[in-house]
């Protein structure tokens, strides 16, 4: 007999005689630890429990005057969730697209072997937005870049006539795709791939931002290789963006040498650069790419993999599948993420309020120009680096923003990353500017 009684909702949602709202955060901690896997190190001491608005969490912290207890206090949220939440936390539309699709069309959940009307919905809204010719639904951000690994090596075979079992998928070094078996076979960062192995083979790194590494490698190997596959934008190895000719120059490369350009744009995509997706900016457009995070508004995991009638052509019947990819719901849900995205122009805001955030970063690096090395970003997906020094510590950093209302999180010890929804408003802005240019000054 299973060992396990649940009674209440919200705070009231009891587990074998422990009330939710009575834990305190450091109780959270303590049972993630001993519960948990351990594979996430949260920020201490705060534990969001509710959303006030769009752009702000409400956050539990300890009690100063009983450790026995928590305040709630309020955090502008300065990460969207690594920009799965662009349309706002909440977002009106897409709630009332899910209620009412809940409430009145009643149709949650149909496997793919059986046809459902929001798929028709779910694949014009997205090759309308993406100008592709043809989607696949997935569900999580990571199954994105695998899909376009495996639709990278059955095309190499079957259209480019790569030889069997030898094609080579071209990744950047410092990226980041997830951490599925494939994804963390294209990482160089150990952290991913350490006592993982063996690695996935057929996986060939090459440095980011360099089109002269990256033409040595497709003039020695190019007639095994199926495809560049790439962020726009590096986020996880902390907002760095390459030179402006840099993707033009990929993509002539990856057509004189029949290659894919398979961007993964999970994390710059839905307007979070100031473009409806990164590689917009740079005038060129892949083969295949790689959307998640934020097409699921921030209500559900959502991922998808668009691309040209020719690549993804060469799926069949049983070849690619997912119990929950495109399903009813979620086929809603991505639908009205796409509305909002376009209707409430997204990726205007972002590069409205991304100017205003850079702008006031690059004014803190000329005022701390021996704490501050760096201010990168292109709309909303913004980061600063600080210098190689002990006292300039990312995560202290992140916990002293905390206690001044601001969730951010560092990447790679010295950079701050900071990716506010793209329905912020310009005071909010300034808030979390006056907040990390406070704990600069500290440091």
């Amino acid at each position: 007999m299973a060992n396990v009684s649940i009674t209440g909702f919200g705070d009231n949602l009891t587990i074998n005689g422990v009330r939710l709202g009575d834990l305190t955060p450091a109780q959270h901690e303590i049972i993630e630890k001993e519960k948990g896997g351990n594979n996430y190190s949260p920020l201490e001491n705060v534990v969001v429990s509710h959303v006030k608005d769009s752009s702000t969490l409400i956050a539990r912290k300890p009690n100063p005057d009983d450790i026995s207890s928590y305040i709630e206090e309020e955090l502008i949220d300065g990460l969207c969730c690594y920009s799965a939440v662009n349309q706002g936390q909440l977002n009106q539309t897409i709630v009332d697209a899910v209620v009412s699709h809940l409430s009145e069309e009643k149709l949650p959940t149909v496997p793919r072997s059986i046809r459902h009307k929001y798929m028709a919905a779910f694949l014009m809204a997205a090759t309308g937005v993406t100008g592709m010719d043809r989607v696949v639904p997935k569900v999580a951000g990571v199954e994105a870049p695998e899909l376009m690994f495996k639709l990278s090596r059955r095309w190499g075979y079957r259209v480019k006539g790569i030889p069997k079992d030898e094609a080579i998928v071209v990744a950047a070094k410092g990226n980041f795709h997830g951490r599925s078996m494939t994804a963390v076979s294209l990482s160089d960062d150990p952290d991913a791939y350490e006592d993982f192995g063996p690695k996935v083979p057929g996986i060939e790194l090459v440095e980011y931002n360099n089109i002269e590494a990256l033409r040595s490698l497709f003039e020695e190997k190019g007639d095994r290789i199926a495809s560049y596959l790439v962020e726009p934008i590096q986020g996880e190895a902390g907002v760095i963006v390459p030179d402006e000719d840099y993707w033009p120059q990929v993509a002539a490369l990856c057509k004189e040498y029949n290659i894919l350009l398979a961007l993964d744009e999970v994390q710059t995509g839905f307007g979070r650069t100031g473009a409806n997706f990164a590689h917009q900016l740079s005038g060129v457009k892949p083969d295949l790419m790689g959307c998640g995070k934020a097409a699921g508004g921030g209500v559900l995991p959502v991922s998808f993999v668009a691309g040209r009638n020719d690549v993804i052509g060469v799926l069949t019947p049983g070849s690619e599948g997912s119990t929950f990819g495109g399903y009813p719901l979620g086929a809603v849900v991505a639908t009205y993420a796409i509305k909002v995205l376009v209707d409430d122009r997204l990726a205007d805001k972002a590069r409205e309020r991304g100017d205003q955030l850079i702008g006031r970063f690059n004014g803190m690096k000329e005022r701390f120009p021996d704490k501050v090395k760096s201010v990168r970003g292109k709309g909303l997906l913004t980061a600063f680096e600080m210098h190689d020094a002990p006292a300039l510590d990312g995560h202290h950093v992140s916990v002293a923003l905390l206690e001044k209302g601001v969730y951010a999180k560092e990447t790679h010890h010295s950079t701050v990353r900071v990716a506010p929804a793209l329905t912020i408003s310009a005071d909010q802005i300034d808030r979390i500017a006056d907040a990390v240019e406070s704990v600069i000054e500290t440091l």
